[in-house]
């Protein structure tokens, strides 16, 4: 079985008893290779397609190989040096998460696909709030990567300049540096524990953060090398669907909010991942994180004739890496 998938990866082509018998790893009769492939075949792992005389590997042969087949090593030196110049510090977090993207492009020759780092998580620098009229106020963040976002909220009552200046020099003063996400909690569970005791700085502060920080469950994601799917053997049809997938978003980024859930390496092999759209590919994710928590995800898409051996651990160290760049360009 190991040959048999080893050389339909390596040559793409139906493998037939007689070449797997000539191969040097195998030193059986190919009367033995043909009775063992019947019985894979029986069993479900491989398939012969069309009239061919060779099979090739189903999803379930492929899961087999990997989980029980191959060993899945660490990536070499040379490699990991050449991830890591792709992902300095220095590089705003969307610039790192693009780069991440066109890296995994660029090593698995397949597409690679990086989620936004959830909003919760992006990292507060300073805040402004602005009095305008009807009881709204302007709110100006300044986020982690130097981004820049305006938002008008309504309030319960009217806020003079005097008073939102001092919420936002509170807010600047306690909580620079923190997850917008983890501001607003600690600012929510606190104040409304003790609403009654509260001034008017900490009243004024409670409303504005309630809107002003509200995050968005909505993600996206940022992909590169879907030209490098036309190269695959699939047929044009499931390469047009695929890229319709990824256009929509929509299934794609469901089957990667539920990578998440899993810490590592998590590997969908044609139907495994529940979209009849994947049913021709395989899915490699690895969840990265921010300061030890989980904000996103990145993986590849290619056919399920992929060198599982060497994209495991390609999106493994990338997930790592583009963790630990993040982390440093938040210092």
């Amino acid at each position: 079985m190991k040959s048999l998938v080893e050389q339909y990866i390596e040559e793409g082509q139906p493998i037939g008893s007689k070449t797997l018998a000539d191969s040097a790893s195998v030193l059986v009769s190919p009367a033995t290779v043909r009775n063992v492939m019947a019985d894979l075949e029986e069993l479900g792992f491989v398939r012969s397609p069309h009239t061919s005389a060779g099979r090739v590997p189903t999803a379930l042969g492929y899961r087999f190989f990997v989980d029980s087949l191959i060993q899945v090593g660490q990536i070499d030196t040379y490699d990991l040096v050449s991830l890591n110049k792709g992902l300095d510090p220095d590089m705003s977090s969307k610039e790192l998460v693009e780069s991440a993207s066109g890296i995994l492009s660029e090593f698995t020759r397949m597409a690679g696909l990086v989620t936004i780092p959830r909003r919760d998580q992006v990292t507060l620098r300073h805040v402004e709030f602005l009095s305008l009229e009807g009881n709204r106020v302007l709110v100006i963040l300044v986020l982690d990567d130097h981004e820049v976002q305006n938002r008008v909220i309504y309030t319960k009552q009217a806020y003079t300049e005097v008073q939102l200046r001092e919420a936002s020099n509170f807010l600047n003063a306690q909580f620079a540096g923190e997850a917008l996400g983890r501001i607003r909690e600690r600012l929510l569970s606190s104040m409304k524990a003790d609403r009654e005791s509260m001034n008017s700085l900490m009243q004024t502060t409670l409303e504005v953060v309630d809107q002003a920080f509200e995050t968005e469950n909505t993600s996206d994601f940022v992909v590169k090398g879907q030209e490098n799917l036309l190269e695959t053997n699939q047929a044009l049809e499931d390469i047009r669907q695929l890229f319709e997938a990824i256009s929509m978003k929509g299934d794609i980024l469901h089957l990667l909010d539920r990578c998440m859930d899993s810490e590592g390496v998590q590997l969908f092999i044609g139907n495994e991942s529940g979209y009849e759209v994947l049913d021709e590919c395989s899915v490699v994710t690895a969840p990265y994180q921010v300061e030890g928590q989980l904000v996103g995800v990145l993986g590849v898409i290619g056919p399920t004739r992929m060198a599982y051996d060497r994209v495991i651990p390609i999106v493994d160290a990338t997930a790592r890496l583009l963790s630990a760049a993040l982390d440093t360009s938040r210092r």
